[in-house]
């Protein structure tokens, strides 16, 4: 019994029972295909921005089916105000919206999109947005000016899911309270009792 405790098969025998411990959490752990996508709630930032913002906020309404807010940072820098809303959309890509009062404006959207060659235009609600593609990073943007802020719609996504977040956007009035889209509504309160 000794031999097998010392030595070389005191080596192997060790070994073999950690290999079998290892197999064994393998075995018996529970894990997932699918990757975690981690979920922010971006109404403060919305909240900020209706406040902050000289602009009207454009926030997607309802955010599209299957996609997951996961990231959200708003930036208020020498009076410029800047919020970045990321998503991982239902087929696993990126989608961004970006908005800015930055200016130039064309400037600042190139700097988003990635690129400062239009490939085309697309009607998207009723309005115009302009669409531009960098290759070698695998970047769609739409991007769209308007008198006091610019929109970018952009990402790894395809167009087709591109276009359905930019579909739900809407202006929300500036300094409003209202919930959002990743809010829910408090209750109404119950009417207090009269004698």
């Amino acid at each position: 019994m000794q031999r097998f405790t010392q030595g070389f098969y005191g080596y192997v025998v060790a070994m073999a029972v950690c290999l079998a411990g290892v197999l064994a959490v393998l075995f018996f752990a529970p894990y997932s295909t699918t990757p975690h996508i981690p979920r922010v709630d971006y109404s403060i930032d919305v909240a900020n921005m209706r406040r902050a913002a000289p602009y009207q906020v454009w926030t997607p309404e309802p955010v599209p089916a299957g996609w997951v807010p996961n990231s959200s940072r708003m930036t208020d820098a020498k009076g410029v105000v800047t919020w970045r809303l990321g998503f991982a959309t239902a087929e696993q890509k990126h989608a961004m919206l970006i908005q800015s009062d930055e200016g130039p404006a064309a400037e600042f959207a190139n700097r988003m999109a990635n690129s400062n060659q239009a490939t085309g235009t697309v009607q998207i609600a009723g309005v115009t947005w302009e669409q531009r593609y960098r290759e070698d990073k695998n970047q769609r943007s739409l991007v769209r000016l308007l008198p006091d802020t610019t929109l970018v719609v952009t990402g790894t996504a395809e167009w087709a899911e591109l276009t359905a977040l930019a579909t739900s956007l809407k202006q929300q009035p500036k300094g409003a309270s209202g919930p959002t889209p990743t809010t829910s509504p408090a209750p109404a309160a119950s009417p207090a009792p009269t004698d």
